[in-house]
C-alpha cells in the first residue's frame, strides 16, 4: 500500500510502499478513503522536519540538553550516533479519516467488514490507503454521511471539546478567534447548539466564509468594538480561541471580549502569557483544552478499548467523535464548503507544499482521496529497492528479524551490518512501517507486517527476535520448532509458564541454539574484569547500581501482561551480569522496593542474591535519579582486589597497591557487536551457546523469584 511519510532529518516528504498493517485483536483494518491534513498540527511537524540540524537545535532547545547530558554519559559517538538514527525515522502524518472496514480483529464487537467508519488518532488514522484502528477510535457512519465530510470528524472533536469545556447555554453568545478550519468548525458546532456566534480572523476570505456559515464576523483590527456592540456591551458568554500563533494577542483580546466572570478556552496552540489586570477583574475562568476529549492520550483507552463508565464521563474522544458525525448527518453542520483542495495519494506530497507555503496559494480543508477498487486486503510484504535476493549456499546463514523498534534500528541492527556473516533476508514489525524503513535501511530483501512470513520462510535460518517483551516466549518456541536458531531480545520470559514454554521448545538433541542480547557480560571491559578475577580462591561481593530512570505510569514496560514490569524486563540484564561474574547459579534472593507514594511501580528496588560459593550480589534498580547522572556502575571486591565499572565508560583495577585503569572515550561499548558475533560462531560450529542454558533459566527464575520477595518481604529461594 502507499503510505505517506516525512522524514525528519531531511525534511523530504515520502510516498512510500508499505506493507498492509496485520490485523491485531481489538481493531479494525479499514481501507482509507480520504483523509484530512491538519494544516495546524502538520505544519508545525513539517516545518520542523524542514529545518536545518542548527534550526532544529535552536527550536527545540530542551532536546540539545538531553543531548548533551547523554553525550558526557556515554560518549560523542554513541550520543551522535542515536541522534542521527531518531532524527532518521520516518513520521507517519495523518490522525483524521474515513474508509470502510476490510478486516476485524478478534475481540472487536460492534463491528462488522464492509461498516463505513470515520477513523481518529494520531499512528492510527494516518494518510495510507489501509490503517489499523482500535475500537474506540472509530465511529460508525450513516448512509448521509459521504467519506468526505467523515474524514472532518476528529478535527471536529477536538473543536467540540474545546465547545464542551465552555459550557455554554442556548442562546449565550460565544466569540471565536481564529477562523481557520478549527475555528469554522468551531462555528458550526456553536451555531447548532443553539448560540449566537461572532468570529475574528486576519484574513478577510475567512470572515466572509465565516459570514456564509452564519456567523457575524470581523477582521482583527476594531475587534473590540464591534464585539461590545454585538454582546449590547455585556461581553461574550464564552471565547474560544482557535488561532495558531506564538502571539499573546488572542489570549489578550479574549480578555477583553469575554463578560464578568466569563470563560476562555484556548483550543489552539497560542501564547499565553495572561495580562493579569483584566483577568483579575473580570474574574475569568480560562480552560486549556487537550485534543479531543476524554480518553487522549490514555494507552489503555485508546489501544486497549477500555472504554470510560458512560454514566461518570458522557463525553469521551470517541463520543465526541460520534457527536461530529451526527452533527453532519442530520445536516446541523456542513462541512463542504471548507474543503478548497483534494490530492491522490500518489500526489500527496503537494498537499505539504500547500500548506507550508510554498506553493503559495490560500487553502483550507485539504483532503487526500484514494483508489477505491475492492481489489481486498494484499501485501502484507514489500520488496525493498536495492536488496537482491539471497540465496544462500549451504552452511551460510540467513537472517529473518522480528520487531524494527528503536533498539533495532539504534543497536542490533548496525551491529549486524558491521559484523557481516549473515544474508538479511526478510523483518516484520506489526505496522509494517517500521519494518520498511529498517529493511531498507540495513539491506534487507523484504519487509513484512507478518511474522509468520518471516518465521516461515525456508530460508531464513537464524532468527532475531526483538518485540515486546509478552510476545518473546511464544516466538521462541515458534522459530526454534521451525529449526531456526534464535536470538532473543531481553528477557527471555515474562512469567513461568512462558518460561516453561521455552524449555519445552529446546527439549529435543537437534533443537537449534537459542540465546539472550545479555550483552554486557560481552564487552571488552567485562571480558577484562572477569580475566582480573580469574582463578580467584574467595567469595567475591559485586555491587551493580542502575540509575534506570522514571517511566511514566502509562508505559508498556510497568504492564505485567506485556512488558513484566522493570525488575522482569529490565533487571534482568543485571541478574545476569552477577552470573556471569561469579560464573555460578544464584540460590537465595532478598528484595525490598522504597515506597511507590502513587508514583513508582516498584521500580526503586535493592534486590540481594547469595550464590553457592558464599558470594554475593546486589543490584541496586533506581527511577528515582537524575537522568544527567551516569547510568551503571559495578563495584566488585574480592581477596585483596577492587574493580570499579563506571557506566562501561571507564574500568579500575586494583590490586597490591597498583591501580590500572581504562577509559573509552568517544563511545560506550556494552557488548552489543561481541554478543553478536559469539553467537553467530556458536551457530556456524554447532557447539555450545554463548551463555549456557542453565545460566539463561537460572537469570529469569531469579528475577521472578525477586519480585515474589519484594512481596513476601522474607529471603526466597531460587528454584
Amino acid at each position: 500500500m502507499k503510505q505517506l511519510l516525512k522524514n525528519m532529518r531531511d525534511g523530504q516528504t515520502l510516498i512510500a510502499d508499505v506493507p498492509v498493517p496485520a490485523v491485531r485483536p481489538g481493531m479494525a483494518l479499514v481501507r482509507t478513503a480520504a483523509s484530512l491534513v491538519s494544516v495546524g498540527t502538520e505544519r508545525m511537524v513539517v516545518e520542523f522536519a524542514e529545518k536545518s540540524l542548527v534550526g532544529k537545535a535552536a527550536s527545540r532547545p530542551d532536546l540539545v540538553r538531553q543531548v548533551m547530558d547523554k553525550a558526557r554519559r556515554e560518549g560523542i559517538i554513541s550520543t551522535v550516533e542515536a541522534a542521527f538514527n531518531r532524527l532518521d525515522q520516518p513520521m507517519a502524518l495523518g490522525y483524521s479519516s474515513a474508509g470502510t472496514i476490510v478486516a476485524v480483529g478478534d475481540g472487536l464487537d460492534g463491528y462488522q467488514i464492509g461498516d463505513r467508519v470515520a477513523c481518529a488518532g494520531g499512528g492510527f488514522a494516518v494518510h495510507a490507503e489501509y490503517a489499523l484502528i482500535p475500537k474506540n477510535l472509530l465511529a460508525p457512519l450513516p448512509a448521509e454521511v459521504d467519506f468526505e465530510s467523515a474524514a472532518f470528524a476528529t478535527l471536529g472533536a477536538i473543536a467540540l471539546q474545546g465547545f464542551r469545556l465552555a459550557q455554554p447555554q442556548v442562546g449565550e453568545r460565544v466569540a471565536i478567534i481564529g477562523l481557520g478550519l478549527l475555528g469554522l468548525l468551531t462555528v458550526g458546532i456553536a451555531r447548532a447548539a443553539g448560540c449566537t456566534v461572532f468570529g475574528i480572523d486576519l484574513d478577510p476570505d475567512r470572515v466572509a466564509l465565516a459570514q456564509k456559515l452564519g456567523a457575524t464576523a470581523v477582521s482583527r483590527s476594531g475587534a473590540e468594538e464591534a464585539g461590545r456592540s454585538f454582546s449590547q456591551g455585556r461581553g461574550f458568554d464564552s471565547v474560544l480561541i482557535c488561532a495558531d500563533t506564538a502571539s499573546d494577542d488572542p489570549i489578550t483580546l479574549a480578555g477583553e471580549l469575554a463578560r464578568d466572570r466569563g470563560t476562555v478556552v484556548a483550543v489552539g496552540a497560542v501564547g499565553l502569557d495572561i495580562p493579569r489586570k483584566i483577568y483579575y477583574e473580570k474574574e475569568l475562568q480560562v480552560f486549556i483544552s487537550r485534543s479531543y476529549g476524554p480518553g487522549r492520550y490514555d494507552p489503555a483507552y485508546e489501544e486497549k478499548g477500555q472504554d470510560y463508565p458512560f454514566g461518570y464521563v458522557r463525553w469521551t474522544e470517541g463520543r465526541n467523535l460520534e457527536a461530529v458525525i451526527d452533527l453532519i448527518g442530520s445536516g446541523r453542520m456542513d462541512v463542504q464548503p471548507l474543503i478548497t483542495h483534494r490530492f491522490s495519494i500518489e500526489n500527496a506530497d503537494q498537499a505539504y507544499e500547500l500548506i507550508s507555503g510554498k506553493r503559495n496559494e490560500p487553502f483550507l480543508g485539504v483532503l487526500i482521496t484514494y483508489p477505491q477498487a475492492d481489489t481486498g486486503v494484499t501485501a502484507s510484504r514489500v520488496s525493498l529497492p536495492g536488496a537482491a535476493l539471497p540465496t544462500p549456499k549451504p552452511g551460510e546463514l540467513a537472517l529473518g528479524v522480528l520487531g524494527a523498534g528503536n533498539y533495532a534500528s539504534a543497536t542490533f541492527l548496525p551491529a549486524v551490518q558491521s559484523v557481516g556473516g549473515a544474508a538479511r533476508v526478510g523483518i516484520a514489525s506489526a505496522t509494517g512501517l517500521s519494518a520498511r524503513h529498517a529493511g531498507q535501511r540495513f539491506g534487507f530483501t523484504y519487509a513484512s507486517s507478518s511474522e509468520q512470513e518471516v518465521l516461515q520462510d525456508e530460508r531464513i535460518n537464524l532468527i532475531a527476535i526483538l518485540t515486546r517483551h509478552d510476545q518473546h516466549a511464544r516466538q521462541i518456541a515458534a522459530a526454534l520448532e521451525g529449526g531456526k536458531a534464535v536470538f532473543c531480545e531481553k528477557p527471555l520470559a515474562i512469567n513461568p509458564d512462558d518460561l516453561a514454554l521455552v524449555e519445552h521448545a529446546l527439549t529435543t538433541p537437534a533443537t537449534p541454539m537459542l540465546t539472550v542480547g545479555f550483552n554486557r557480560r560481552f564487552a571488552p571491559f567485562s571480558q577484562r574484569l572477569a580475566t582480573f578475577l580469574a582463578n580467584r580462591t574467595e567469595p567475591l561481593a559485586a555491587h551493580y547500581r542502575v540509575n534506570a530512570g522514571f517511566l511514566p505510569a502509562n508505559h508498556w514496560l510497568h504492564d505485567p501482561l506485556v512488558g513484566g514490569g522493570r525488575i522482569i524486563g529490565e533487571g534482568c540484564h543485571f541478574i545476569d551480569y552477577l552470573i556471569f561474574l561469579t560464573g555460578s547459579l544464584p540460590v537465595k534472593v532478598f528484595a525490598a522496593a522504597l515506597p511507590d507514594s502513587g508514583r513508582y511501580h516498584q521500580d526503586n528496588v535493592m534486590m540481594t542474591f547469595t550464590f553457592p560459593d558464599g558470594s554475593i550480589g546486589t543490584v541496586t534498580y533506581l527511577a528515582n535519579g537524575d537522568k544527567s547522572f551516569p547510568k551503571e556502575r559495578v563495584e566488585v571486591f574480592c581477596g585483596g582486589k577492587v574493580a570499579v565499572l563506571d557506566d562501561f565508560r571507564t574500568l579500575e583495577l586494583i590490586t597490591n597497591g597498583r591501580r590500572e585503569r581504562m577509559q573509552s572515550t568517544l563511545r560506550q561499548d556494552k557488548g552489543h557487536r561481541a554478543g553478536w558475533e559469539n553467537f553467530l560462531k556458536a551457530v556456524r560450529s554447532g557447539g555450545q551457546p554463548p551463555i549456557p542454558y542453565d545460566q539463561l533459566f537460572a537469570g529469569a527464575r531469579a528475577a521472578f523469584t525477586a519480585v515474589r520477595s519484594m512481596a513476601s518481604g522474607i529471603v526466597e529461594d531460587i528454584s
